[in-house]
């Protein structure tokens, strides 16, 4: 395969796995701030004991090298501590988005073989309803987010929320986390040690198929990606310096950019665990941070927040946007938004996926092309070439897009058939990853994405995948067959909206439509659910009998483009 063009520098990669990263910086900026959660500060000195502690208690509780612990929480200190010491002690980090339905969790639980999941007690109740599905003895360690709080706040929070789930947990092996964190006493650790293709951490994509599937990945992986991006970004990224980290840790783009990168660089994590744009405005007025880093859905509601108006954002360093493709528009909405707020920045796109932790790709920083998400980080090389082959197309011509570099994953979970599907050794000796995405490349190695080769939707920056729902709904006994189809959507990006034809016999109802969002709620997230369930006597069907959804689409956004 011939490279069409010149790669960027070399970089080298220690061998260290994500905990000796951060211990580093520990070392050279001990009093400086790691993480700052509501306005309290915790030094990188004290968070690297904190990690300690806690791989400790892991330890006293059990869990040993190679052991996998699902992580089940928003962007809080005790994730941030649990992630790193999981890794400390050689175990693996299963992380699970906290909103999953019962069913979810316990397929995650499941597939990782966990050996304990750590909460938040707001989400204990389905945690525990899930651990007892598995029919096995797994440990749930339950947080509670206003012990990270400053005073005031907690004592607000636990008045307005916390007290809800003050009774929790409430179950055999459960354990509230300040308990289980006095269980650490003086429990020796295991040495550290560095394996190139360990599994560090694992994190859930729908892969091409629909079907959840566990990324594993590697502490080089991580490392590597944090690294690049760091030479992507173009620019001074160090100790001094802050990133809003609103992008879930469960999430490779929050994981990988919002959190590690930020903390192996010295740098200071300005935690926020769920975006709201009150409270992200706030953030960015009080905190100033220096990067910010999200999906479209959160730079465009930036733009009718009045409380920004007027608001001075020249401490803005760079804005960085992905998970989803930018449209044109919104970007020159996004930088005339910049620019009138005193931001000597535009946006930049990047692009990635989970299977290479998160982005690979970014546009310079100081030249756009209209259409383009960039150039690939150090390391990292695209190609195009033909769909169903590995025949490298022309610069200009559109295929699919594959890359290779050390950010690439091990593969999936326990799934062969769909790693030697998406990792294939090429003659050239290396392993391409098979994006399902389509694109191009100019002459100049800009890469220009154009869609999704896979049938995906995208809502708020979360993969939805219809054929899950879709299975869902054609095994209810009132539904002869039904089609999910995302649909163009100003605040989500999209939204899900399920086409259903009932059997025979069965009328259309609120009933109806109530029962099928009860039965969905069981097995998918909240945000996967459909907004809209449309009844229809029939759908339109391809010449070989399947369901046109293409068809639907365009009926859809042609209603709300009207």
């Amino acid at each position: 395969m011939k490279e069409v063009f010149k790669q960027r520098e070399h970089l080298d990669y220690p061998d260290a796995t994500m905990y000796q990263m951060v211990e580093r910086m520990a070392e050279k900026y001990s009093d400086e701030p790691a993480y700052r959660f509501y306005g309290r500060d915790v030094s990188y000195k004290d968070f690297t004991a904190r990690i300690e502690r806690c791989a400790r208690a892991l330890t006293a509780c059990g869990i040993r090298p190679g052991d996998a612990v699902t992580l089940c929480m928003p962007n809080i200190p005790q994730a941030l501590e649990c992630f790193y010491a999981v890794n400390r002690i050689g175990a693996i980090a299963n992380m699970v988005h906290p909103m999953s339905a019962k069913n979810e969790i316990t397929f995650y639980l499941t597939i990782s073989d966990s050996k304990a999941i750590i909460t938040v007690d707001m989400f204990y109740k389905t945690v525990k309803e899930a651990v007892k599905e598995t029919g096995r003895a797994i440990l749930a360690i339950v947080t509670r987010m206003q012990d990270e709080l400053p005073l005031h706040l907690s004592l607000l929070y636990t008045l307005k929320k916390g007290k809800e789930y003050l009774s929790y947990p409430d179950a055999p092996n459960s354990i509230l986390y300040t308990k289980f964190l006095k269980k650490a006493g003086d429990t020796p650790l295991p040495p550290i040690s560095f394996e190139k293709d360990r599994t560090a951490a694992i994190l859930y994509s729908g892969g091409t198929s629909g079907t959840p599937k566990g990324i594993c990945l590697t502490d080089l992986n991580f490392n590597a990606c944090a690294m690049q991006a760091r030479e992507a970004i173009g620019m001074e990224f160090k100790n001094g310096y802050k990133m809003l980290s609103c992008m879930p840790m469960f999430h490779g783009f929050g994981l990988g950019m919002n959190i590690h990168t930020v903390l192996i660089h010295g740098a200071c994590c300005v935690l926020l665990p769920t975006f709201n744009k009150d409270t992200y405005a706030e953030a960015l007025i009080k905190q100033k941070p220096n990067f910010i880093a999200g999906v479209p859905t959160i730079f465009e509601a930036l733009l009718h927040i009045k409380a920004l108006d007027g608001v001075d954002l020249s401490f803005l360093k760079g804005m960085f946007c992905g998970g989803d493709s930018l449209s044109v528009e919104l970007k020159k909405s996004i930088d005339r938004f910049l620019s009138e707020h005193n931001a000597g920045i535009q946006v930049r796109e990047g692009y990635g996926l989970t299977e290479c932790v998160t982005a690979s790709c970014l546009t310079p920083r100081d030249e756009y092309r209209e259409g383009s998400i960039g150039i690939p980080f150090p390391d990292t090389c695209y190609q195009i070439v033909t769909p169903g082959t590995d025949d490298v197309v022309l610069p200009g011509t559109e295929g699919e897009i594959i890359l290779r570099g050390p950010t690439v994953m091990k593969g999936y979970l326990k799934n062969e058939e769909e790693t030697a599907h998406t990792l294939r050794r090429l003659p050239d000796g290396n392993i391409w990853l098979y994006t399902g995405d389509l694109g191009y490349m100019d002459e100049d190695g800009y890469v220009y994405f154009r869609q999704r080769i896979k049938r995906m939707i995208i809502t708020n920056g979360y993969n939805v995948y219809p054929s899950q729902i879709e299975n869902l709904l054609d095994g209810m006994d009132e539904i002869s067959y039904s089609c999910v189809i995302g649909v163009k959507d100003p605040r989500r990006m999209q939204r899900v909206r399920a086409y259903v034809v009932p059997v025979d016999g069965v009328k259309p109802s609120d009933e109806l439509k109530d029962k099928i969002l009860s039965e969905l709620k069981l097995h998918i997230a909240a945000y996967a659910l459909p907004k809209e369930i449309i009844f229809r006597d029939e759908l339109p069907k391809t010449l070989v009998g399947k369901v046109a959804y293409r068809l639907l689409e365009e009926e859809a956004n042609r209603e709300v483009s009207q």
